[in-house]
């Protein structure tokens, strides 16, 4: 299990996610800590949002358990800080006074939940494994897009464009016709882009496409 211990994280060969938790309050991280590893999650403490910026690791898994009202930094500060290094950690913010204001608008950006302290233990390990679901659904996602990324590297300039109107559901003489070219030249462009993006099949490769964003028309 990877033990925070002053805020360093101990690591094991394996990866698995991690449980951040900051806040300033000694016993509420003690008690959270009892909670995390009764049930067997890594976890890693902090007393502040400074400490937790240069610790965490910006690739491993997980979720943030984030208390909102800290001293210095708050959590709301953090949050905006998180999302400025296009970071896609889930948040779950507690406090101990119910301000919905800050509420409304830590959800506007992007909280997993915001929960009332005292919190009740099964509620709090209740959402933190939907913030840890939601994680990795996200970093799947991620993965996803590189991967198609990748693909959409490796057509030429003719491909792309031939990709682009196979996506806006033009047939081979349309788009042969609006790129000035022969209906032949149009079905060989469209197998090897095919063949590139390693589907079988146009509505997969319609998919994968607008998974990157592909789907405006090019004219030349």
């Amino acid at each position: 299990m990877r033990i925070a211990v002053e805020g360093i994280l101990m690591r094991t060969k394996e990866p698995a996610p991690i449980v951040y938790v900051v806040d300033d309050d000694p016993d509420v991280l003690k008690a959270i800590e009892r909670l995390l590893e009764s049930v067997g999650l890594e976890y890693a403490t902090f007393p502040s949002p400074r400490q937790f910026l240069e610790r965490y690791d910006r690739d491993a898994a997980g979720c943030l358990v984030l208390d909102l009202q800290l001293p210095g930094l708050s959590g709301l500060e953090l949050q905006g800080m998180l999302e400025e290094q296009a970071s896609q950690l889930p948040i779950i913010f507690l406090t101990g006074r119910g301000d919905i204001a800050a509420s409304v608008r830590a959800m506007k950006q992007g909280a997993s939940d915001f929960l009332t302290k005292p919190v009740d233990d099964a509620l709090l390990m209740a959402t933190i494994r939907d913030a840890l679901a939601r994680d990795q659904s996200l970093r799947a996602a991620r993965v996803e897009r590189e991967r198609i990324a990748k693909r959409l590297a490796t057509l030429t300039e003719r491909e792309r464009q031939v990709l682009e109107h196979i996506v806006a559901g033009r047939l081979n003489k349309e788009i042969a016709a609006e790129l000035g070219t022969a209906e032949k030249t149009i079905k060989f462009h469209r197998a090897n882009l095919m063949r590139k993006m390693d589907v079988r099949v146009v509505a997969d490769l319609v998919k994968l496409a607008e998974r990157a964003g592909v789907g405006s028309t090019s004219k030349t």
